[in-house]
């Protein structure tokens, strides 16, 4: 007991003397909440001009420009539901709904993640990453940061971090350090109604001036897609003086400042051996007779920077930290912000046995080169079987000419939105004959590219080919597909313009495993000549099919899904002014494993019907959105 009593006693003396040591503490916090109470009172109201000053010298600004995102609901050739939409003013706020004047992400909600065409989710990755997709923003002029406003209008609650950066988008002379500091971090979240919002959290003070933000957003638990019509940075030009007045606080796992705090590390303890008196280190005591693999569980369990900061502290476990074996599946995508040329470098060793590797959204600004990833993957890409790249605007062709002849076996790549990556750089995947999984979206893959892909690249399964609007003829690329990769089980064409019946009729023909197909946005397709429901005769284990915005789907293609298609689970009709609340109900009661249908705009389908057939079937999500 007395011992105990001792260690509490010197615990308590040490937050005593910190205590001394951080001054008057409760007066610093009282005038930082003052300086911000001064600061919102004399600041413009929000809705103000762009750039606009207030009395207090606080600047407000809206955005000049969207310099980079990962995904957006719209097409690359029109501002409708485009992240674009977010420079200026906003063009909703305050109202509510759903507006084509916002900007809108990909997707929302779970259910994306439970389709065949999802990858498998990565170990290791940190409960405090929560971010699914982001967007990069530029304002003016740069400015120590007071507040961060983000106007959302449609089911808000998806953002979840804000970050700010060092560099100055619009200078000529960026700096060699780039630094990304976080502003709010938060966990998922929904808001109690979908009604529009201003979103403002309490943010951290920086230590450098900044026009460049990034916002990171995770729809999950949203009930529909989130809509943002502006962002707000508010600040002022000088660096207030808190900025420079940090206050310290007491940290349980940090008591190594002061010279009499040292007494209490576990390393300096010693005890008496029997018999002799005297003191010995008694090392790793019985961890290192565990057995090698029961330690290999344990470590198992630890992020990528834990490890490495675990195998500092002793021989045994820096053998085991830096086991090939711990590194068969790499995320680094949770440390876009941080991960360098060097980090990959020091990194090396370790992963001469990886499998699976996700860098997405890294190395953009020049902190990662492309001879740096090529030099990674040349030492460790023999083994790759599946390469996640979206949003990696360092990859260059000479990087996609390393990947072709290092990754023999590779199975997986994903070079979503790499929207910098030129068109010849894509000539190069059709050496990679035994992909199975290949996404293109958002990409400027051009047809010939795409036709040699499918014609040494047999074994596809999952192909997303979402808003690539450099390819001209779609129904060339369908009558390839059903010649060359007839085990094709999900296949995205979202806003692929081009295609017509007759591409989809051999499509059809040829791919009779599609389990998931999106033609959203196809507007070439028309219900009067039959395809829609030749489709659902074609493929009778289709689990998601949409259809968004095709106003030409009538009853009969719905009644047609209802006959012949019992494992639908996901149905998108957004648009159509020609469906029935009857041919619905027949879907839901046909399609025992139905989880969402989506009725936007479906003019004969009102609100009232969507209530009563939301009553009948509770285990249906029937989406229908609003504006107000």
């Amino acid at each position: 007991m007395f011992p105990m009593l001792t260690l509490l006693s010197m615990f308590y003396y040490i937050c005593l003397r910190r205590r001394c040591r951080s001054g008057s503490r409760s007066e610093a916090l009282g005038s930082r909440r003052a300086v911000e109470l001064a600061q919102r009172a004399s600041g413009p109201a929000g809705g103000g001009s762009v750039g606009g000053v207030s009395s207090g010298g606080e600047l407000e600004q809206y955005a000049k420009e969207v310099v980079d995102f990962s995904s957006h609901y719209g097409s690359e050739n029109s501002m409708s539901y485009t992240m674009w939409n977010l420079a200026g003013a906003p063009n909703v706020y305050p109202s509510s709904g759903d507006f084509t004047q916002t900007a809108v992400f990909r997707t929302y909600g779970r259910w994306w993640e439970r389709c065949p065409s999802a990858g498998a989710p990565y170990r290791r990755t940190p409960r405090s990453f929560h971010s699914r997709d982001f967007l990069e923003l530029a304002f003016e002029e740069p400015v120590y940061p007071t507040a961060v406003e983000v106007l959302e209008t449609y089911h808000p609650g998806a953002v979840v971090q804000i970050l700010a950066c060092s560099l100055n988008p619009f200078s000529q002379n960026p700096p060699t350090d780039v630094r990304w500091e976080v502003l709010w971090s938060g966990e998922p979240s929904k808001a109690l109604a979908p009604q529009s919002r201003q979103f403002s959290p309490s943010i951290r003070h920086l230590s450098f001036p900044t026009n460049l933000l990034r916002v990171e957003v995770n729809s999950s638990l949203l009930e529909y897609y989130t809509e943002l019509d502006a962002v707000i940075l508010r600040g002022v030009r000088e660096r207030p003086m808190l900025a420079l007045y940090k206050i310290p606080l007491i940290d349980m796992n940090d008591l190594s400042d002061g010279e009499d705090e040292t007494a209490i590390g576990i390393s300096s303890q010693r005890h008496p051996q029997a018999g002799d008196g005297k003191y010995n280190n008694t090392g790793n005591g019985y961890f290192d007779k565990l057995p090698y693999e029961l330690i290999q569980l344990i470590v198992s369990h630890l992020t990528v920077p834990d490890l490495c900061r675990l195998a500092q502290s002793c021989k045994l476990l820096q053998q085991h930290c830096c086991d090939p074996l711990q590194y068969l599946q790499l995320s680094l995508q949770p440390y876009w912000a941080t991960l360098t040329d060097a980090s990959l470098v020091h990194l090396q060793p370790r992963c001469v046995l990886l499998q699976r590797l996700n860098m997405s959204w890294t190395g953009n600004r020049g902190a990662l080169t492309s001879n740096g990833f090529c030099s990674f993957l040349k030492a460790c890409g023999q083994s790759l079987v599946s390469l996640e790249l979206s949003c990696c605007h360092f990859l260059t062709e000479a990087s996609m000419e390393v990947i072709s002849q290092t990754c023999p076996g590779l199975q997986e790549l994903n070079l979503a939105s790499c929207d910098r990556l030129q068109p010849q750089a894509f000539s190069h995947v059709a050496k990679l004959n035994s992909l199975r999984r290949l996404v293109l979206y958002r990409t400027k893959i051009e047809q010939t590219a795409l036709l040699s892909i499918l014609t040494f690249c047999t074994e596809l399964q999952h192909l997303n080919l979402g808003s690539c609007v450099r390819i001209q003829d779609y129904d060339v690329v369908a009558s390839m597909l059903s010649v060359r990769c007839r085990r094709l089980r999900s296949l995205d064409l979202w806003r692929c313009g081009s295609l017509t019946e007759r591409g989809l009729a051999e499509l059809a023909a040829g791919c009779p495993l599609l389990e998931e197909l999106d033609l959203g946005w196809c507007s070439t397709l028309q219900s009067s000549s039959g395809c829609f429901q030749r489709l659902a005769r074609r493929l009778p284990r289709l689990r998601k099919l949409f259809l968004t915005a095709n106003r030409t789907v009538c009853d009969a293609d719905v009644e047609e899904m209802a006959a012949c298609c019992p494992a639908l689970h996901y149905v998108d009709i957004l648009g159509t002014r020609m469906v029935s609340p009857a041919s619905l109900r027949k879907l839901l009661q046909s399609c025992p494993n139905l989880k969402l249908v989506d009725v936007s705009f479906c003019s004969q389908i009102d609100t009232r019907a969507v209530q009563e057939l939301s009553a009948l079937f509770p285990n249906v999500a029937i989406k229908k959105s609003f504006t107000q």
